[in-house]
């Protein structure tokens, strides 16, 4: 993986997108994740049942991590219970957890009643939709660990199409750290009531258009350039700009961010409305 600790978030941004394929094979054919991978492809289907997936162990991990939920793999016990839920029935766990991580998880597994039966284990695209989840996971969390905002960006733009609501956001931690600050607002408002503040994400972001890759590049574009005019000491010097040409192929362009710090200054109140 080519390392992006101590760029700005501009820089890092730029380097990531160059090189994103080529670390994504990288990923693809390490001695690690190359066994997780073929382990998943010759087993998944043979599984039918949430009980018969928990007790393979290597299967359990791979999707625990397919879903960034490598923190809970040791509750297998709740994670039995949410995937063999009924999701008609409010009372459910899979109703009643906060963490939009394990819904998801449950929407995409789709066990049969009582966590019995699956038809989606033996198709082929459904397998290779969640190994690409799987690596596509394994990228963001790699990048977010050496540089907070640039593994923001990344888990924004994955993300962002499914937004419909306010709610959507608020109740993901990371979605709503990334656009109070890409909105230029406080940390302090994640404190005041949650009404309050689905009025404000209303007010300044018109979120049908999150469904367009170029509105979602223009909010990203805010968030880089109020990243590195808040943190300075990140902000790339030159001879860190040199390092990341060296590490491109030869021929790749790179083309950073234009911090456009008078456009951040003086936002509108609903900069993405209309």
């Amino acid at each position: 993986m080519i390392p992006i600790a101590g760029f700005s978030t501009n820089v890092g941004l730029s380097l990531v997108d160059a090189t994103r394929d080529r670390q994504l094979e990288v990923l693809r054919d390490s001695a690690e994740h190359s066994r997780a991978i073929t382990a998943f492809r010759e087993r998944i289907a043979d599984i039918q049942s949430v009980d018969q997936l928990i007790e393979d162990r290597e299967l359990y991990v791979f999707v625990m991590k397919a879903f960034d939920l490598e923190d809970q793999i040791f509750g297998k016990a709740m994670v039995r219970k949410i995937l063999e839920s009924d999701v008609e029935d409010r009372t459910s766990l899979v109703n009643r957890l906060t963490d939009p991580r394990f819904r998801e998880m449950y929407d995409v597994l789709e066990f049969g009643p009582e966590g019995v039966g699956n038809e989606n284990t033996t198709s082929f695209i459904w397998q290779e939709q969640l190994v690409d989840r799987y690596l596509e996971t394994q990228f963001i969390n790699n990048m977010a660990s050496q540089n907070e905002s640039v593994g923001a960006v990344l888990e924004f733009r994955r993300k962002a199409a499914d937004i419909e609501k306010p709610l959507d956001i608020l109740k993901d931690k990371e979605l709503a750290a990334f656009v109070r600050r890409a909105l230029g607002l406080p940390d302090a408002v994640a404190q005041v009531d949650l009404e309050r503040q689905e009025e404000i994400i209303t007010a300044r972001l018109d979120l049908s258009k999150l469904q367009d890759p170029a509105e979602v590049e223009k909010l990203v574009r805010k968030f880089v350039a109020l990243s590195d005019a808040t943190n300075p000491q990140n902000v790339a010097q030159n001879a860190s700009v040199v390092l990341m040409q060296n590490a491109v192929n030869a021929g790749a362009a790179v083309n950073p961010i234009p911090l456009d710090i008078s456009s951040v200054i003086s936002l509108p109140s609903r900069p993405y409305a209309g």
